[in-house]
């Protein structure tokens, strides 16, 4: 989503990093970029306008301009910005001590509260809690059947009513989980197209009954502008604790994450990355200002190697590259791994300096596709083949290609590419470089 962003923001600190000291013009000239790079992500004008006039406040001072490295200084100082913009802490539930923590979800319709309800679920279940969904749309068509249809693919209880009213509904919901030991009730909600006043009147009637620890707005990242406005909307008439951004995966400008807190003073708790149902991540202010700038986030992607790999697969896979022993089933194993992680884009993204890096080269983006034919090759590979590819002959390749749907030179090509990385690994294993590696990694050829 911050693609365009983040890559205007670099040019213009890129430009300022050749300058070996920097004048207010400098400094004003890169602003500039800054702004219209902020405007045309879709962040508001008076945000953008604050957001810049704070930058220079700081940026011109005595201790950045005679700075060794002022161009970092600014860097440094639109990062703490950035910081100031998306709020300094991370987004977490207020957990109650006396359970069960309700947790109401509001929004438009459209916005995905439904899925989301089911994706916190989720999430919250991965923390030892014990969720109830609690069905309390029952004007939207199929509204209830899509809550309790997500709530067995998780496994999560769904508590639903078509008899009672929703503020009854909820009130009811609550003596349930009580009674059921549930740690959470999470609370779907109707929505309307618009804002409407008997949806906010239900809404504080289910408020008013049943004390939500957390009233949660659901927005939809791409709408731009208008989520700003709805998020103020909502936060007068209900009363919001936090905010969950979903489709934050999606091509959209990415200016409303910019712009919604700093308009409601509500603080980001999750964003939605993806249509998967543990795709809702905890906000992390610091991360995502680190990613815009180019600087990637690697305690997110360390995060997500956890939760997809075990230690003892890991010990194994060094094991393996260390003797140089891995075969294509290790290949496969690791390649699905990789994609249960999540889009490659975003994986890249978190590691500092590779987007940048892939555009200087210009190396082209990882499609999904490939990675599919891969799987799908190796997929129609023997076992005894994956591990002795060197046994793979012409009859082979035709046999292959055809089982997998593709063609005989992109088994070649995954061959050889495959060899590649097996000469690779056994220079490794000898503690020897790779040509052209030690250059990369900002070695000598």
């Amino acid at each position: 989503m911050f693609e365009s962003l983040s890559e205007k923001l670099q040019n213009a600190f890129g430009r300022l990093g050749r300058k070996g000291r920097l004048t207010e013009q400098d400094v004003d000239e890169a602003l500039r970029e800054v702004r219209m790079a902020l405007l045309e992500a879709d962040v508001s004008f008076k945000v953008a306008k604050q957001f810049i006039a704070s930058i220079r406040e700081r940026a011109v001072g005595t201790d950045v301009l005679q700075s060794l490295t002022p161009a970092q200084q600014v860097i440094k100082v639109v990062h703490e910005e950035l910081l100031g913009l998306l709020g300094d802490t991370p987004g977490k539930l207020d957990i109650s001590p006396a359970p069960p923590t309700i947790v109401m979800l509001v929004g438009l319709q459209g916005s995905g509260k439904t899925t989301t309800s089911a994706k916190l679920a989720v999430s919250l279940r991965k923390q030892g809690h014990r969720p109830l969904l609690v069905a309390a749309d029952p004007y939207r068509p199929a509204a209830v059947h899509q809550l309790e249809t997500l709530g067995k693919q998780i496994d999560v209880p769904v508590y639903a009513d078509a008899k009672q009213k929703p503020p009854a509904l909820a009130q009811a919901a609550v003596q349930h989980a009580q009674s059921m030991n549930q740690s959470v009730v999470i609370l779907d909600t109707a929505g309307r197209l618009h804002i409407a006043d008997d949806l906010m009147h239900e809404l504080e009637e289910i408020k008013g009954r049943v004390h939500p620890h957390e009233v949660l707005l659901v927005a939809d990242a791409m709408t731009g502008q208008d989520a700003v406005r709805v998020a103020e909307d909502f936060n007068t008439r209900v009363g919001l604790s936090g905010l969950i951004l979903t489709k934050m995966d999606g091509d959209a400008r990415g200016g409303a994450a910019l712009s919604i807190r700093s308009a409601t003073g509500v603080p980001i708790k999750f964003i939605g990355v993806g249509e998967k149902l543990d795709a809702l991540e905890p906000f992390y202010p610091d991360r995502l200002a680190s990613r815009i700038l180019g600087m990637g986030d690697v305690l997110s992607l360390i995060e997500r190697a956890q939760e997809n790999f075990t230690q003892d697969q890991a010990l194994q896979l060094q094991k393996k590259i260390r003797t140089a022993t891995l075969d294509l089933n290790d290949f496969l194993a690791q390649l699905q791994q990789l994609r249960n992680m999540g889009p490659l884009d975003q994986i890249l993204d978190m590691i500092p300096g590779m987007s940048r890096m892939m555009k200087s080269q210009a190396m082209p983006s990882i499609d999904e596709r490939d990675l599919k034919r891969v799987e799908a090759i190796i997929q129609s590979m023997t076992p005894y083949e994956r591990r002795n590819p060197d046994i793979i002959g012409t009859s082979r390749k035709r046999r292959i290609a055809k089982g997998s749907g593709t063609t005989t030179a992109e088994v070649n090509k995954l061959l050889n590419q495959f060899r590649e990385m097996q000469k690779m690994m056994k220079m490794f294993s000898r503690g020897k470089m790779p040509k052209g590696l030690g250059a990369l990694m900002g070695g000598r050829r």
